[in-house]
């Protein structure tokens, strides 16, 4: 017989047995006791933002409001939290991006707070 012949529907070749299959144990009863048969389960995932890593703000601070290097660290640990985040680290990229967050508001507040001392040392005539 050819093994390249179609067989009409419901004829059985039988050039090839067919092979007995044990059943496993998980499909003798899948479903739970009161289980609707057609029930689907949908598992929904929570959605997590992405880690934010600062860098622009961090770049903006190190060239313009690096008060005591405090925007060159906050750079470094954008850095650090874009590559956690490339990794897929989100829990470091987190961590990271925090404290970045954190060094970019210190230096930009303690910046400020410098450029308004020297604005009112220089009204008053302190400074000449």
């Amino acid at each position: 017989m050819n093994t390249n012949q179609t067989l009409p529907l419901g004829q059985i070749n039988h050039a090839f047995p067919t092979p007995k299959y044990e059943p496993l144990s998980e499909e003798l009863d899948p479903r739970k006791p009161g289980q609707d048969p057609a029930s689907t389960v949908i598992s929904v995932h929570s959605y997590e933002p992405p880690a934010k890593d600062f860098l622009v703000w961090s770049v903006f601070n190190t060239l313009y409001m690096n008060f005591c290097c405090l925007g060159f660290m906050a750079l470094v640990f954008s850095v650090k939290a874009r590559d956690r985040k490339v990794v897929g680290d989100l829990n470091g990229a987190r961590s990271y991006g925090s404290t970045a967050k954190c060094l970019n508001i210190f230096a930009l507040i303690f910046s400020l707070l410098l450029i308004v001392l020297f604005i009112i040392l220089f009204v008053t005539g302190m400074i000449v």
